[in-house]
């Protein structure tokens, strides 16, 4: 039995990178994923193509995590194709480093939306379904930068400690109803973050 048969997972940012990798594990382990992405059609069906059988459990979807409403369609088309959902990976994150005295307002902006507000829209969202069926599981990928501070990189440092408390807030408004947050700080991994 495979740990994860029969569930349906969502994971942002979910065809590259440290994305790609949890995709493709809870591929293997028997999960339906749907699999979220920004802009790069080419590479999202790449990086399908690649699965071989396990692609055939695969959905890609391609939308913005940083805006609301993107979330809310997203939410209803896969409400039309999935009766149920079990584990939200809010992995998708940009960075756009600079030192403060030279970081443009809207790389603040972006940064802070795409990592943060991602994640708060992602949650809201999902928490519908997980609610009603006293299930689920969020899983936050924050970064050593939330906790170690790195130079050029205050909105980013930002918003990754910010879902640190924003997950154990959460954790403890929905532990009641079975549905556990956690947050994963990776270290310094080699692939690519855009």
């Amino acid at each position: 039995m495979k740990r994860f048969e029969q569930q349906v997972c969502i994971i942002t940012g979910g065809t590259r990178g440290i994305g790609a990798g949890i995709t493709t594990q809870f591929l293997k382990e028997g999960a339906r994923v749907i699999a979220t992405y920004f802009s790069n059609d080419q590479k999202a069906l790449e990086f399908k193509n690649s699965l071989e059988e396990h692609g055939k459990n695969l959905t890609l979807k391609k939308f913005y995590i940083g805006n609301y409403s993107e979330c809310e369609n997203f939410f209803k088309e896969i409400d039309a194709d999935f009766s149920d959902y079990h584990v939200l990976v809010n992995n998708g994150g940009i960075r756009k480093d600079q030192l403060l005295p030279l970081l443009k307002e809207e790389d603040w902006d972006q940064v802070i939306n795409t990592n943060l507000k991602g994640t708060y829209n992602m949650s809201k969202l999902v928490l519908n379904k997980f609610l009603k069926a006293r299930y689920g599981r969020i899983i936050n990928i924050s970064s050593m930068a939330a906790v170690m501070g790195l130079p050029g990189q205050t909105n980013y440092s930002a918003s990754k400690a910010a879902q640190i408390a924003f997950s154990k807030s959460l954790a403890k408004e929905v532990a009641k109803r079975n549905i556990t947050v956690n947050c994963v700080l990776p270290g310094f991994i080699e692939t690519a973050l855009s």
